[in-house]
């Protein structure tokens, strides 16, 4: 019989198709059990008002076949078959789908374009079908269709054109017999002839396709041999092929919730994803629109994986398609503040064909997308409100992502991550949201007051918050690097601004005290001007302290850079050689008496006052958790000040 030609450019068309639409080429079974699944989805409907078919929902499967000398893989369906005209038309022009002519009959029938029930078309035929010659030198399709008295084939060695021609087959259904390619030195097609790569193959991709997929299962049994010289019979094991439904048909998401419990749905998140602990909560969506229908399982995981603050953790949700896996980690379904969730995306209206490179264009997704963001944060507010000590764990896990996300984007995400963070009040000896700190406030004061450092311990000796523990006020505790910039993003909480111990102002100071310092720091300013030229440019000003108790002296900074920026910035690496640096500002305590020695010392011995004021900046510096620039130095001015 004369080869025809594909029409379409289709040499051109199918080398395109091959080489970017699918960039893994076992992705061919996955395209071949979703068509076969869409021929049996046809023939199902039709039986609903044609009795002659004989076939119940039962009866119908799709199988796989292995002919290993031959080099050969069958994938065949008892669903409705193809005419001679219908393999022309749809195997013949590439990227025409039968699949979706017949669903938009369908939907015409409906009226307005209503998708009949239980009638979800996977595939297009004339995409899919062909991502077979990824790893076929030549490919048969043996197809009968229902109610026709013969069968016919159609064949092609690729995009040089094909044949179809009659041939014979006992019933109705299809046959995609692909002869393998022959392997090369750093390709093995064999592989796809194994039963443990099919197997693996059909239970990532096609585990929840609704119709059983069957093939031969190779298991071992125990046979007793002839009696040893004990009259004892001996013991050996037997290989034996058996066939063996390989999918899972219906997936836990698809299922009520009357129907699943939650012991079932950790268990799935244990084994799907690699988790050791129970998630703090489980999110069941079953969402029907005008825009996009989807069902939904994420998991708020309670721990971290070991690997999640590294560069080799893959954020995202198994996107399916119909129970087809489309995408393993699609991370355009969450924000990036919420990469940690895990779970699973499902919608029949989403395309098999959609690549990385069209979601961020994909508007069913950004509605999914949206829609389950809300999601998430609802929950964690529930967590939050409702099961705090289960919060707790998660946020231990999974704050400084959260922080993360109030920082990215230019703090565009503050409003929706505010209340979600969680701080240490000393006062109350645990972790609260910022309005349970502003709702604990003394009605007098009139700024949230935080203190950034690296531990609790650190900070319960910091002395620039003495005052606001003299009056009885809370100073939340922030101990992650980026804890300061944070509380800037957050901006203010009820009215109330945040404001750190160690700024410029921590407004405490009422005018009868603002001029009472103002005139001592009149009085001292020969020695004030003094200190500063003393340091050499280590500080941009030396004042007197409104907020010192107890401390000789302490380091806040003035300007857009705080100290705890400073120390943040120097920690990491960069490829600027230049260090960042805080406009320091030393305090002095006008009322302890070290500040008296040295004031003594000033009008003295210059240079006493001098080591003086080196020995309050490196005191300074410490408390600030601040490296000295110089410790050998910071210690022979104690040594000398002490002797």
């Amino acid at each position: 019989m004369a080869k025809k030609q594909f029409k379409s450019e289709s040499k051109r068309i199918l080398d395109l198709m091959i080489g970017s639409i699918y960039t893994h080429r076992e992705i061919f079974l996955r395209e071949l059990i979703s068509n076969a699944s869409d021929a049996i989805d046809k023939l199902c409907y039709i039986a609903l008002t044609d009795d002659k078919i004989g076939l119940t929902r039962d009866d119908f499967k799709i199988e796989l076949a292995v002919d290993r000398e031959n080099r050969t893989l069958t994938v065949s369906d008892n669903g409705v078959g193809m005419t001679a005209e219908e393999l022309e038309s749809n195997l013949g022009v590439i990227a025409r789908s039968g699949s979706l002519k017949f669903r938009s009959e369908l939907e015409a029938q409906a009226g307005g374009g209503e998708k009949p029930a239980d009638m979800d078309i996977i595939g297009q035929f004339g995409v899919g079908f062909y991502s077979a010659f990824m790893v076929s030198k030549n490919v048969r399709v043996l197809s009968r269709a229902y109610g026709a008295d013969s069968a016919n084939v159609w064949e092609s060695s690729g995009p040089d054109g094909y044949t179809i021609s009659p041939a014979e087959r006992e019933a109705c259904g299809t046959d995609v017999i692909m002869e393998l390619k022959d392997d090369a030195e750093d390709e093995s097609f064999a592989e796809f002839l194994e039963e443990y790569t099919l197997h693996s193959l059909i239970k990532k991709y096609s585990d929840y396709i609704r119709w059983p997929i069957i093939m031969d299962v190779t298991k071992s049994r125990r046979v007793e041999g002839e009696p040893d010289k004990d009259g004892k019979p001996a013991v050996n094991w037997e290989d034996y092929t058996e066939r063996e439904t390989i999918n899972s048909r219906v997936p836990i998401w698809q299922r009520p919730k009357s129907e699943v419990t939650d012991e079932a749905c950790f268990e799935f998140f244990r084994e799907q994803f690699g988790a050791e602990s129970d998630p703090a909560a489980v999110i069941r969506v079953s969402a029907e629109g005008a825009a996009v229908s989807y069902k939904a399982m994420l998991f708020i995981p309670s721990k971290a994986p070991y690997d999640y603050f590294t560069r080799e953790y893959e954020p995202g949700l198994r996107l399916y398609a119909s129970g087809v896996l489309i995408m393993e980690k699609c991370d355009a379904l969450l924000p990036e503040y919420f990469r940690f969730v895990r779970g699973v995306v499902d919608s029949a209206d989403l395309s098999l064909n959609i690549s990385r490179e069209t979601l961020q264009h994909d508007r069913q997704l950004k509605t999914i997308a949206s829609n389950l963001e809300k999601k998430v944060r609802s929950e964690l507010s529930r967590l939050l409100e409702q099961e705090r000590e289960k919060y707790a764990e998660f946020y231990a896990a999974f704050g400084l992502q959260l922080k993360y996300g109030l920082l990215s984007d230019y703090g565009a995400h503050a409003e929706k991550l505010r209340e979600l963070l969680l701080f240490w009040s000393p006062a109350q000896e645990k972790l609260i949201t910022l309005s349970e700190y502003v709702k604990n406030m003394p009605e007098e004061q009139k700024y949230i007051y935080y203190a950034c450092g690296s531990g609790a311990a650190a900070l319960d000796k910091l002395p620039q918050a003495e005052p606001l523990r003299a009056k009885g006020y809370d100073v939340l505790y922030m101990t992650d690097d980026i804890d300061d910039f944070a509380a800037r993003a957050l901006g203010a909480i009820d009215g109330k601004e945040l404001r750190s111990v160690t700024g410029d102002d921590l407004g405490l100071t009422g005018d009868e005290e603002a001029r009472e310092l103002e005139q001592s720091e009149s009085d001292n300013r020969e020695l004030l001007d003094f200190i500063k030229e003393s340091l050499g440019g280590r500080i941009s000003e030396a004042r007197l302290s409104a907020r010192l108790v107890s401390a000789p002296a302490c380091l806040t900074a003035k300007g857009g850079v705080t100290l705890e920026m400073e120390r943040y910035f120097n920690t990491i690496k960069t490829e600027s050689p230049e260090t960042v640096r805080a406009e320091r500002v030393m305090e002095l305590n006008a009322s302890h008496a070290v500040f008296a020695a040295l004031k003594r010392a000033y009008e003295t011995d210059r240079d006493k006052a001098a080591k003086y004021a080196e020995m309050l900046y490196g005191q300074s510096v410490l408390m600030a958790g601040l490296p000295l620039d110089d410790v050998s130095r910071f210690c022979e001015v104690v040594s000398e000040l002490t002797a």
